[in-house]
């Protein structure tokens, strides 16, 4: 299974700093709390200076004195040192915790609010299990880093140069012998940075892919279970399974084989230490003590740097995970709002007119619309039939913002709709769409969806359209819940819903497309009255294959491969003996064959 292009186009960069500057930018709201965990860390560095020191001078001044004060001075103040280092230590993790879910949060409702900004062929081309990925794991991984890493940094770099002082200080022959094994830690880490941001970019990569196969077959089990392909997909699932946990296992062994190395290089700098610093002990030109205090800094000293190197696995993750979602918040919008929006004049009259619309869907692809040329005034009904992929549900989007057109233009009242917040475009459209979706939640949210419309507003609505019938029905009325998109009504009840949702706004335009493509008969009836009594005064733009549902329309467009081929009337068109005629024939067919069937 091949990943989407967008999935493989890491830069195996180990360390990208304009990332990270970028990364860095979301700490500057928390800059105070930032520069408190700093100087917590900072406070801790200090303090892990203190004990060594005092160990040397208990052995090399109070030992050998047998003074019992001095001794029982020097513990208590380590113990002191110890719990000033617990509460430094506890401020700073709260600290940085909370920093990192800050950031966290920050983050998110970016993302969030670009992904709803996004036109609808960014949510065609990419699967929704992958952008889950982005906003959900990708992100938790930056917290990661925000909460355990960039700032503790810091910190690590400021005990690692104050330990390093104060070892030259106290001798500097010795600070030498411990310091000669940084270069094989460097060439250490020099030689596995590049398997480990290739295994975090890995990683990422097959938690999208599996994140996306399981969110679209979990959505589809009822195909997969209609045609028996269980196993077919455990079998799949398998496979992206499998390379996930490969992906993982690979990371664990470069883990396993990076941190013991690190471990034996500060074995290799505590032997060096010991067997130099004894031979200057027996030679009498160097103290117990300051042995003793060595032993305890090169422990410390190499503390930080087995930190650093766990921040870099950490930071390796993060430039593939930041690289994924700063991806994400460049992909461009291409459905701009206005800098300078123009208002719709009041009140809305709902003239809609297409002005030689050209439109694809790809730069390279083949036109879905050809020099597309019609006005809809206020009380007028323009129906849309044509074979399926003639372009019908096309003009729907491009009225709606969904796309803007490449040629040509769409205007409202005389105003461009690009001229105009998609917001305002939107509230005064009632759109019924072919592909229904309900949310969970009651039914009156559902009816809402908390736009400023009153309960008794959105029952007024489903009367109109008879969908109170079932809804007062149901176990609590209006108040009922529904499950993951309404899937407990059936197809009829969930449109009707859809089309009482429309009307709730009271909209001056209204668009219906496919709109009682799945309603009985007696639904439709219902439909077909709300819809005769609404669209006096307003705009009306009907898609229907059921030609029986606009023999009434004001005009009939008839599109063929994206161009107006025939218009007029019902009655018009049949006596022009054309594509009209040709599509209404075959469906009376077809209904007389049903009936004696």
């Amino acid at each position: 299974m091949t990943a989407p292009h967008d999935e493989l186009e890491l830069s195996g960069r180990p360390y990208d700093a304009a990332l990270l500057r970028r990364l860095l930018g979301y700490l500057r709201p928390y800059g105070w709390l930032t520069a408190g965990a700093v100087l917590m860390l900072m406070t801790q560095s200090l303090l892990a200076l203190v004990g060594p020191r005092l160990t040397e001078h208990a052995l090399d001044v109070a030992v050998p004195k047998h003074d019992l004060g001095l001794l029982g001075l020097l513990a208590g103040l380590y113990l002191a040192t110890l719990a000033g280092d617990f509460v430094v230590e506890y401020g700073g993790t709260l600290l940085t915790a909370y920093i990192g879910q800050r950031v966290m949060y920050d983050l998110r409702m970016q993302l969030f609010r670009h992904l709803q900004r996004l036109s609808i062929g960014y949510f065609d081309r990419h699967p929704v299990g992958r952008l889950m990925t982005r906003v959900t794991s990708d992100v938790e991984t930056l917290n990661e880093l925000f909460s355990s890493g960039v700032v503790t940094i810091f910190g690590d770099a400021f005990t690692l140069v104050a330990i390093m002082v104060m070892m030259l200080a106290i001798d500097v022959r010795l600070a030498l012998v411990t310091f000669a094994v940084i270069p094989l830690v460097w060439l250490t880490a020099r030689v596995f940075r590049r398997q480990v941001r290739q295994a975090f970019g890995d990683i990422r990569v097959r938690l999208a892919r599996l994140n996306a196969f399981l969110q679209e077959r979990l959505s589809g089990m009822r195909v997969v279970q209609l045609f028996g392909r269980e196993e077919d997909t455990a079998r799949r699932f398998g496979v992206l399974n499998r390379e996930h946990l490969d992906a993982h296992l690979r990371s664990i062994t470069i883990y396993a084989v990076f941190f013991p190395a690190v471990e034996v290089l500060t074995a290799v700098a505590m032997a060096l230490l010991l067997w130099y610093g004894g031979l200057r002990v027996l030679d009498s030109t160097l103290t117990v003590g300051v042995l003793a205090a060595f032993i305890q800094y090169t422990r410390r000293f190499f503390q930080p740097l087995q930190d650093l190197s766990e921040k870099f696995n950490l930071l390796q993750s993060a430039m593939a995970s930041s690289e994924r979602v700063f991806a994400l918040l460049d992909e461009p919008v291409t459905v701009r709002e206005p800098d300078h929006p123009l208002h719709l004049p009041r009140p809305v009259r709902g003239e809609v007119r297409f002005e030689g619309v050209w439109f694809r869907y790809r730069p390279d692809g083949p036109w879905v619309l050809r020099d597309v040329s019609f006005t809809a005034s206020p009380g007028q009904t323009i129906a849309l039939v044509g074979h399926t992929g003639a372009g019908k549900t096309t003009i729907v989007n491009l009225l709606l913002r969904y796309y803007d057109p490449e040629r040509g233009r769409i205007t409202v009242d005389g105003i461009d709709i690009r001229e105009l917040s998609t917001a305002d475009l939107r509230s005064i459209i009632g759109f019924v769409q072919q592909d229904l979706f309900l949310f969970t939640g009651d039914i009156l949210h559902n009816l809402t969806l908390d736009a400023p419309i009153t309960p008794e507003a959105a029952r007024q609505a489903a009367r109109r359209v008879g969908a109170d019938r079932f809804i007062e029905r149901l176990p609590s009325a209006w108040h009922h819940e529904l499950g993951e998109r309404g899937r407990s009504l059936s197809v009829g009840e969930r449109q009707l819903l859809s089309f009482a949702r429309a009307l709730a706004l009271d909209p001056r335009i209204l668009v219906l497309d496919e709109a009682t493509s799945s309603v009985d008969a007696e639904a439709e009836a219902l439909i077909q009255r709300a819809i005769a009594e609404l669209m006096a005064g307003r705009t009306s733009l009907v898609v229907a294959h059921r030609l029986s549902t606009i023999l009434h329309a004001d005009e009939i467009l008839v599109l063929h491969h994206g161009e107006i081929r025939e218009r007029g009337s019902h009655r018009e068109l049949l006596a022009q003996h054309g594509l009209y005629d040709r599509l209404y024939q075959l469906q009376l067919r077809g209904q007389e064959e049903r009936k004696i069937a």
